[in-house]
């Protein structure tokens, strides 16, 4: 991979990982006090919403960590090491406990009456995609194992 792709690609993931941080420490606390403020009956969700934003956002912190970890694997030219596979199960675990975070707000939306048709829709999106990028994930990291075991063979034959 070329050399500047993976500075691009980090300089990009730095960006990202700062705005989450604002997002999840700033925004997210801030919008939840204006809803509980606008809507009284739903108040006693501020804090557990407040939480499963944060968990879900520190699951996307989590996973773009360990892809800056596969680039600089990528640009030492080692990422078919058993290193890469700790990251991608990590990427994999991220990515199903964020899709669980959108499960559990939907069952606790829908619950408490609050899950508007739009709102529904909107998780259940979530949980769609998070599914796909489980799958997906899942799929990349058999390709890994394969072109790792292919590179552990032709080491033996050289």
């Amino acid at each position: 991979m070329h050399r500047i792709t993976i500075v691009s690609l980090k300089s990009l993931i730095a960006v990202l990982l700062g705005l989450l941080a604002l997002t999840q420490l700033v925004v997210v606390p801030i919008i939840a006090a204006e809803m509980a403020e606008r809507l009284p009956p739903l108040a006693f969700l501020q804090w557990p919403g407040v939480i499963a934003a944060a968990a879900f956002v520190l699951c996307l912190q989590a996973a773009l960590v360990c892809v800056w970890r596969l680039l600089t694997l990528a640009g030492e030219g080692v990422i078919f090491n058993v290193r890469a596979f700790v990251y991608v199960d990590v990427i994999l675990t991220a990515i199903i406990v964020a899709t669980l975070i959108v499960v559990a707000t939907l069952g606790l939306l829908t619950a408490v009456g609050a899950a508007s048709p739009s709102i529904a829709l909107l998780c259940l999106l979530g949980i769609v995609i998070g599914a796909v990028l489980a799958l997906l994930v899942v799929v990349l990291r058999g390709l890994l194992r394969q072109a790792s075991q292919l590179e552990s063979d032709l080491a033996e034959v050289v």
